[in-house]
C-alpha cells in the first residue's frame, strides 16, 4: 500500500494501521537545529560516551561468578549486587532530564561522565578492602548505587539534547546509532579508557559568560539561554494523559527482560554450558544486536518520512520488539543444545535493538519541548526491573533451580507490555 499525500484528507492519526501521516503538529524545537557536520560530529561522541558507560555498567555481570566463588556469595547475594546499580539509578532519571532540558544536557553529561568513570577505576580496590563477607558486600552495594546515581542522567541528557538539535526525520536513527555504543561497550571497551576518551572526544566547552551566564558557546554550536526550555512543565495534563502511562508500562516491561538479559545471561551460559567459551556467550548475542538498532532506526525514519504516523510507526516496531523478545525467550526452555540455546538467546538479546526506535524516542514524539524530563520519569520507572525484576530472578533461581520459569515469566510481562502499548500508546504530542 503506498501512503497517500500529506495533504490529501484528514485521517485518524491514533490508528495503528500503516496509514498516510497527517500529523501536522509542530516539532517546536526550543534551538536552532544541528547541521549536517554537527550531527555527525555529536553522534560519534554520543556513541563513544554511551560505549563506555555501558563498559561501567556491565563489567559487574560479566564478572559476577568469578567473584560469588570468590566471596562465597550465593545466587540472592549475587542478584542484591546486580541490583544495586538500580537502586541509584532509579533516583537521578527524572534530574538529569529536568536539568538537561533546564541548563542544557551538554552540561550534564560532561559532569556526570567525570564522576562515574571515577567510582568505576575505584571499584576494583575497594573489593579488596575487606575480607568480611557482609562489609564487602556492603561496600560494593553502595558502589554500585553511587555508580547508578551518576549514569542515571545519561540518557535523559542525551533524549534533550537530541529534541532541541535533531529533526524528526532524523531522530530514530541518531537515536538508534548511540544506542548502539551501549552494546558495543558491554563487550568490547575497557575501563581505563572511561575518563579520557569521553571528555577528549567531546566537543570543546568554551564559556562565555555575559549578563550572569546568560550564554555560552558549545564547541561551534552557540547555546542560549534560550535554547534550552524555559517553560514549566504541564505535569497535571501530563498525567492525566493514557499515553503517558501507557508508555511507563510498556518500557518497564521491556527493560525487564533486557535487564534480566544483561545480568543473568553470563551465569545462565556458565552453569548450563560449563564447558563453552565465555567470550562466545558474552559477545555474539550483543554483537547482534548493533545492525538491528542501526536497521531498526533507519526503517522508522523512512517509514516517517514516506508518511505513515508516527504512531503506526513507533507500534509496528514495538510489535516486532515484544514479540520478539517473548518469543525466543520461551523457546530456550525447549532447546537441548548449547548452539540452539546460544542462537534463540542472540536472537531474544538481537530484537531488544528496536527500543530505541519506539519506546526509547517516544518521549521526544509526545513531549517536544519537555523530552528531558518525560524521559527521566519513563527512564526512572523503566530503571524498576533494574532492581526487582533483576532481584526477583535470583530469588526465582534460589527457590525453584529454573531457568524456565525465569524465562517464561520475562515472555508474558512482555506481550503485556506490547498489549498496553498497541491499546494506549501515541505518537503525537500530547504536552
Amino acid at each position: 500500500m503506498k501512503p497517500a499525500a500529506r495533504n490529501r484528507g484528514k485521517m485518524d492519526p491514533e490508528k495503528t494501521t500503516l496509514v498516510p501521516n497527517q500529523d501536522t503538529r509542530p516539532n517546536l524545537p526550543t534551538g536552532k537545529h544541528w547541521t549536517k557536520f554537527e550531527q555527525r560530529q555529536w553522534t560519534v561522541t554520543l556513541i563513544l560516551g554511551t560505549a563506555m558507560l555501558y563498559s561501567a555498567r556491565t563489567i559487574m555481570p560479566v564478572c559476577i561468578t568469578a567473584i560469588a566463588d570468590e566471596r562465597n556469595w550465593d545466587k540472592t547475594e549475587s542478584g542484591t549486587v546486580l541490583s544495586s546499580f538500580f537502586w541509584g539509578y532509579t533516583l537521578t532519571q527524572f534530574l538529569g532530564g529536568y536539568l538537561s532540558d533546564r541548563i542544557g544536557g551538554e552540561r550534564v553529561l560532561l559532569v556526570a561522565s567525570g564522576l562515574w568513570a571515577s567510582v568505576t577505576f575505584c571499584t576494583p580496590f575497594l573489593i579488596q578492602l575487606s575480607d568480611h563477607k557482609p562489609t564487602a558486600l556492603y561496600i560494593i552495594v553502595v558502589a554500585r548505587v553511587i555508580l547508578g546515581l551518576c549514569q542515571g542522567v545519561h540518557f535523559p541528557g542525551a533524549t534533550s539534547i537530541l529534541s532541541r538539535k535533531v529533526p524528526e526525520d532524523r531522530r530514530s536513527l541518531i537515536f538508534s546509532l548511540i544506542a548502539t555504543g551501549a552494546n558495543c561497550g558491554q563487550k568490547f571497551l575497557t575501563d581505563s579508557t572511561l575518563l579520557l576518551t569521553f571528555i577528549f572526544a567531546s566537543p570543546r566547552l568554551e564559556y562565555s559568560w555575559t549578563d550572569r551566564g546568560s550564554s555560552y558557546s558549545l564547541g561551534t554550536d552557540h547555546y542560549s539561554k534560550n535554547a534550552a526550555s524555559s517553560a514549566p512543565v504541564p505535569w497535571l495534563s501530563l498525567f492525566t494523559k493514557i499515553a503517558f502511562w501507557s508508555l511507563l508500562v510498556a518500557n518497564y516491561c521491556q527493560n525487564n527482560a533486557f535487564y534480566i538479559l544483561l545480568s543473568w545471561m553470563p551465569t545462565f551460559f556458565h552453569e548450563n554450558f560449563p564447558d563453552a567459551k565465555s567470550w562466545v556467550f558474552n559477545v555474539v548475542p550483543w554483537l547482534v544486536i548493533v545492525p538491528c538498532n542501526i536497521t531498526g532506526g533507519w526503517v522508522a525514519d523512512r517509514m516517517i518520512k514516506k508518511g505513515y504516523t508516527v504512531t503506526a510507526v513507533r507500534k509496528t516496531l514495538a510489535t516486532v520488539l515484544f514479540f520478539g523478545i517473548a518469543f525466543f525467550l520461551a523457546l530456550i526452555s525447549y532447546m537441548e543444545t548449547y548452539t540452539t540455546t546460544l542462537l534463540c538467546m542472540t536472537c531474544a538479546v538481537a530484537c531488544c535493538g528496536f527500543y530505541s526506535c519506539c519506546l526509547a524516542i517516544n518521549p521526544v514524539d509526545i513531549a517536544p519541548q519537555h523530552a528531558g524530563a518525560v524521559f527521566g520519569i519513563m527512564n526512572m520507572t523503566s530503571a524498576l526491573p533494574g532492581f526487582i525484576g533483576v532481584y526477583m530472578a535470583g530469588y526465582i533461581l534460589e527457590t525453584t533451580k529454573s531457568w524456565g520459569a525465569v524465562f517464561n515469566q520475562t515472555a508474558a510481562i512482555c506481550i503485556l507490555g506490547w498489549f498496553v502499548f498497541i491499546l494506549m500508546g501515541t505518537g503525537r504530542r500530547i504536552i
